[in-house]
């Protein structure tokens, strides 16, 4: 499977993009939420089914976003690259309000003015 694309975003480019990835980012949360595992084969089948269904969850959700060029960090949280350090979201935030350097990573975030 090909690297996903690479790409740096200036932060309006990255704050125009910001609605997409939070639907889609909703949409997954929303998918996990409403999550059913029907079956009557015991609660082991049932966790393992359940299990499955939230990995596949993450990993399209993961997939559609890297395949904007953003960088997934963790589960509804994404990095922007700027070229500089990452401008950083993650869900429920409204808007795109931090970054941090490379090294810093998500404890490392500021808010931007």
């Amino acid at each position: 499977m090909p690297e996903p694309p690479k790409r740096t975003f200036t932060f309006e480019e990255a704050r125009a993009l910001l609605p997409e990835v939070r639907e889609r980012t909703r949409r997954a949360v929303e998918a996990l939420a409403n999550l059913t595992v029907p079956g009557d084969d015991g609660r082991e089948a049932a966790e393992e089914r359940a299990e499955k269904a939230v990995a596949l969850t993450l990993s399209s959700w993961a997939s559609e976003i890297e395949g904007l060029g953003i960088e997934v960090k963790g589960p509804w949280l994404v990095d922007f690259d700027s070229g500089a350090g990452y401008y950083c979201w993650k869900w429920p935030e409204e808007s795109l309000s931090f970054f941090h350097g490379y090294q810093e990573g998500f404890s490392g975030r500021i808010r931007l003015q």
